[in-house]
């Protein structure tokens, strides 16, 4: 089995509307996404909810289908959350919702979403919930300095499998704006 480089790996497409300094703005197309929603702590959630979708992707559906990974992992952010937190994957381009099989248990969710105008910044390293604070905190200032305003809640993504040392570690913060 060989590694597989980051830069194989599907991503969503967006379009880059602007870099302003350390953020962009970026409109993204619509997506199928795998989705499951878990009420724990940040790091049990996205670990529990991560092996769920893993599960899904690599054949725990009804047709024993395995789903191409993609990145990133998407997750609710820990600021300002009461202990329910979202994680989801991005289904590869080539499926739609009639030919996704259904996964084998009820709580994972196939879906569209739409997550339109976002203003993202990237930051390096391990995503853990102090790393998600203090850069939420800065998009959120850079954000108001830039008069954005702020339409949704942040979502985490992190882009890298867990083998990837923290210096090569790609993560995004990123909130829905008008």
């Amino acid at each position: 089995m060989g590694f597989i480089m980051a830069s194989e790996i599907e991503t969503p497409e967006y379009q880059l509307l602007e870099k302003k300094g350390q953020f962009e703005i970026r409109v993204y197309e619509p997506m199928i996404i795998a989705i499951t929603n878990i009420n724990s702590n940040y790091r049990q959630s996205t670990s529990t909810g991560f092996r769920r979708i893993a599960n899904y992707i690599f054949g725990g559906n009804d047709e024993n289908m395995e789903i191409a990974m993609t990145a990133p992992v998407i997750s609710s952010s820990p600021v300002n959350n009461e202990g329910i937190y979202d994680v989801a994957f991005v289904m590869p381009k080539k499926h739609s919702l009639s030919n996704l099989p259904n996964p084998n248990y009820d709580n994972v969710i196939i879906k569209e979403e739409n997550l339109g105008k976002m203003a993202v910044l990237r930051f390096g390293g391990w995503a853990t919930e102090e790393k998600i604070i203090k850069n939420q905190k800065k998009l959120e200032k850079l954000l108001i300095e830039n008069r954005f305003v702020i339409s949704g809640k942040f979502i985490v993504a992190q882009y890298n499998s867990p083998w990837v040392i923290p210096p090569f570690r790609r993560n995004e913060i990123m909130v829905s704006i008008k």
